[in-house]
């Protein structure tokens, strides 16, 4: 691509913070691109740094006189190799469908005879109204080309279709546009693409559909008394990260999460709980399931003698008896209840001595699969961003190298969905 002309014209969404990665990954390929900001765009990110990223003026107003006289907006709009929307809103859309030119952006688009490409950005209700598919019909039929939406998280923390395109994915696209010999609008009637030149990713593939998988997640707090109880550091990130990639791959997901400080993923069946015992009580009436990924970090003990006002000093000196009994044991619980899942994943977190102690619990729980880890306090792990594991299963351990949580929790639902590949749904 090097050499080539982009027009980019940012629209307003919030995705519109993807763009300056998008400048900088065409600049480095040697494109020479030229940023135009809606108004609402301009909400989202500012002129001066599309400016400083393409090191190119960034175009915000229709009416620079200065500019208009030579028919500014008509030079920019056929300059370009190829005109890019990113984001591509609803109301863009509409009006690209619809022969709107009310600002530089839209009046831009009707003035080009030069390709068109968008990245629809939206709300996954707002992508799938009728309006806008009839709009997305209109712009296909009048040739242009299309990367996205995604499916997936939304700012407004809904989930589904509608996210605009990854930066790596645009750059893709524009390139296969680019590299498409197709003429220029030119003609008085406009030009029309047949539908395998539009540009549209693959549906990601879904293994899982069909299964339905318990995954539990974060501490569990057993009271000592109304305002005090004992707990881990668990922040619940590495469960939350396997419940959306299990989700991701098509599983009906039930997330049994203690008080975690991570919030739960969306478009999965939240279970939210407190101790240990209601722990248990969750996952057995989410049973039957297809696999079991028990991630939480359960309290090994509870408080008999809590109390049900908050306890004070007494002035003696001597702190409260506390009297302690062992938590139910969720993991060997369902590793050898008449209702077993087909797989059923353990975590281990030891300090010392990990694989060894680890392969010992995956037996004597009676799981198939065990996660093992360090979680010594040097290593950060427990409550950070990264995790380091060692998988354990009957053939033997597999140690992962240090690994974001969410890449952590990809690789596990892969091979989760490779377990169950062959059993019945």
């Amino acid at each position: 691509m090097q050499g080539k002309r982009i027009l980019l014209v940012v629209g307003g969404g919030i995705a519109a913070f993807k763009t300056p990665e998008l400048i900088r990954l065409l600049r480095k390929e040697g494109v020479a691109v030229t940023p135009v900001l809606t108004r609402a765009g301009a909400q989202f990110v500012t002129p001066l740094t599309l400016s400083a990223l393409a090191n190119a003026p960034c175009h915000t107003d229709l009416f620079d006189l200065t500019r208009e006289a030579e028919m500014g907006h008509i030079q920019l709009s056929r300059a370009a190799d190829l005109v890019v929307v990113a984001p591509a809103t609803a109301d863009l859309m509409a009006k690209m469908a619809n022969g709107f030119a009310d600002d530089l952006g839209s009046t831009l688009l009707m003035a080009t005879d030069k390709r068109v490409l968008i990245a629809p950005a939206m709300n996954v209700r707002m992508w799938d109204h009728p309006a806008t598919q009839r709009n997305r019909d209109t712009l296909v039929e009048d040739g242009v080309l299309f990367v996205g939406p995604d499916e997936g998280d939304m700012a407004c923390g809904e989930w589904g279709e509608g996210r605009m395109a990854e930066p790596e994915a645009i750059v893709e696209a524009i390139r296969g546009a680019l590299a498409q010999t197709l003429p220029s609008l030119t003609g008085e009637a406009p030009l029309r693409l047949p539908p395998e030149a539009v540009i549209v990713p693959p549906a990601p593939p879904q293994p899982l559909r069909g299964r339905h998988v318990i995954v539990t997640s974060g501490p569990t707090h057993e009271p000592i008394d109304p305002v005090r109880y004992i707990a881990n550091r668990s922040s619940g990130a590495q469960g939350a990260a396997i419940a959306t990639a299990l989700r991701d791959l098509g599983a009906k997901v039930s997330f049994v999460t203690g008080p975690a400080t991570v919030p739960p993923p969306a478009r999965v069946e939240v279970i939210r709980v407190e101790t240990a015992q209601q722990m248990k009580d969750a996952v057995e009436t989410a049973l039957p399931a297809d696999a079991a990924v028990m991630a939480a970090a359960v309290a090994d003990w509870r408080v008999t003698n809590a109390a049900d006002h908050k306890m004070k000093k007494d002035g003696s000196g001597n702190p409260p008896a506390l009297e302690m009994v062992e938590n139910p044991d969720i993991l060997a619980w369902i590793g050898h209840d008449e209702r077993r899942p087909r797989l059923v994943v353990g975590f281990a977190a030891e300090t010392d001595d990990v694989v060894a102690h680890a392969t010992a619990k995956r037996l004597r729980k009676g799981c198939d699969w065990i996660v093992a880890n360090d979680v010594s306090p040097e290593t950060g792990i427990m409550g950070g961003a990264q995790n380091a594991v060692t998988l354990i299963t009957d053939e033997g351990a597999e140690t992962w190298p240090r690994l974001p949580k969410d890449e952590v929790a990809r690789r596990l639902a892969q091979r989760i969905a490779q377990a169950l590949e062959d059993a019945p749904r």
